[in-house]
């Protein structure tokens, strides 16, 4: 069993490990390792050479790992504000990757070191992931040289992964705070969207969201439902309301995302387990599943159906992340309904969400029809001629923006 020792002393015996630098996979969510990115702040010296590896969450996650030192790098498959000085300078490596393929990516990948975030072990010896069972599972018994971190705020899972403490190299005691996730007040057009969002999801029915105010108001829209399930990357605050109200039976997520009562919660509710992305996200699991509504957010989907999540004024500013996986999962679910939702106009109804054509590469291409729902109404694509696609969205689209989009749609039908 491995000594406790001082964070310093942890990362001193990691550079001895990899003395000439190699790759360290962090984790993140509620996982990130909040003591590391302090001592490593006051130790850049100790970052260089070097490449951390990980799935960080833009507004989580705000570590810019590889600007740690000059000789420090990183590769991620998401884009944040805070990591956009990185990325400019060519030390953050972005990969265009969805949740599926970066766990294979992960899974495949030899580290040099590792940081894991896990509880307090249990008297067999056993170290629970807690509420960020996402990624570390994938990765953990292909590190060469292993700090665990025995966090005093991250509670053991009743049902989730387990380490064993005896496996790691070197052991420290922590109690800065997990991170954590608020979606801030619902106003009332993302109130809206998730009410017609809601009506698309009946008694029984299994339901993903994602983060932002769409989904997080969406979860919350649900507490009349009975027999609901949640089959999610990520559950959120919404969650102790319907459990408390028995909406939902059962939970199955990778991480938890929220204050440190929905921690303490859904650790310790029997309803909920935690399983890592090579199960929660894998298009056999969500196929599997009957009547499985995926919802999603978008920045802007244009008259072909094509969906824009990741990009914004021509930046890159996330990554797909999940959404690809359940989107196809809901598709191929028998009954399953794939719902893209978003505001139809922004800047004080100045910009339609609702576009003529996308200019970037698209998160998911007219070759994946999805719903897509504004306060304004709900456009089914699946099975919809071209035609009729842009005559569905222009339906829902903000009524300042669309006679404009009625006219672009004509002057593009043309040209084709």
């Amino acid at each position: 069993m491995p000594i406790p020792v001082t964070m310093d002393a942890a990362i001193d015996a990691l550079k001895a490990a990899v003395p000439d630098g190699g790759r360290v996979f962090i984790p993140g969510c509620a996982g990130e390792p909040l003591a590391l990115t302090e001592t490593l702040t006051r130790r850049p010296e100790a970052a260089a050479g070097l490449t951390f590896e990980g799935v960080w969450i833009p507004g989580v996650n705000r570590t810019d790992w590889a600007g740690l030192h000059d000789d420090a790098r990183a590769e991620a498959i998401f884009l944040g504000l805070e990591w956009r000085d990185s990325f400019a300078a060519g030390r953050l490596a972005f990969s265009p990757l969805t949740y599926t393929q970066v766990w294979r990516r992960l899974s495949e990948r030899a580290f040099d070191a590792g940081v894991f975030t896990v509880a307090r072990p249990g008297s067999d010896g056993l170290c629970s992931l807690g509420v960020a069972a996402d990624f570390s599972p994938a990765v953990f018994e292909r590190t060469r040289f292993r700090i665990g971190l025995i966090h005093t705020g991250m509670p053991a899972a009743r049902d989730g992964p387990t380490v064993p403490l005896d496996a790691f190299d070197a052991m420290v005691e922590v109690d800065t705070p997990l991170p954590g996730y608020g979606a801030g007040a619902i106003d009332p057009v993302s109130a809206a969207i998730a009410a017609r969002v809601a009506g698309l999801i009946p008694d029984g029915a299994t339901v993903q969201t994602g983060l932002g105010k769409i989904g997080v108001a969406t979860l919350a829209a649900l507490g009349e439902r009975r027999g609901l399930r949640v089959h999610s990357g990520m559950v959120t605050e919404p969650l102790i309301d319907l459990l408390d109200r028995d909406a939902v039976d059962a939970v199955t997520t990778g991480v938890a995302l929220g204050s440190s009562a929905l921690y303490a919660r859904v650790a310790d509710d029997p309803r909920v387990r935690f399983r890592p992305v090579g199960q929660t996200h894998a298009i056999s699991t969500l196929s599997a599943i009957p009547r499985f509504v995926a919802v999603n957010s978008a920045i802007e989907v244009d008259l072909f159906g094509q969906v824009n999540a990741e990009w914004m004024d021509g930046r890159q500013v996330s990554g797909a992340g999940g959404l690809v996986d359940f989107l196809r999962g809901a598709w191929a679910s028998q009954g399953g309904v794939p719902v893209v939702a978003l505001p139809a106009s922004a800047k004080g109804d100045t910009l339609s969400r609702i576009v003529p054509r996308l200019f970037c590469p698209p998160s998911i291409g007219r070759g994946d029809p999805v719903v897509v729902v504004t306060e304004h109404g709900v456009a089914d694509l699946r099975s919809l001629s071209i035609d009729a696609r842009a005559e569905a969205l222009i339906a829902v689209a903000s009524p300042a923006h669309r006679d404009a989009l009625a006219d672009d749609w004509s002057a593009m039908r043309r040209a084709m």
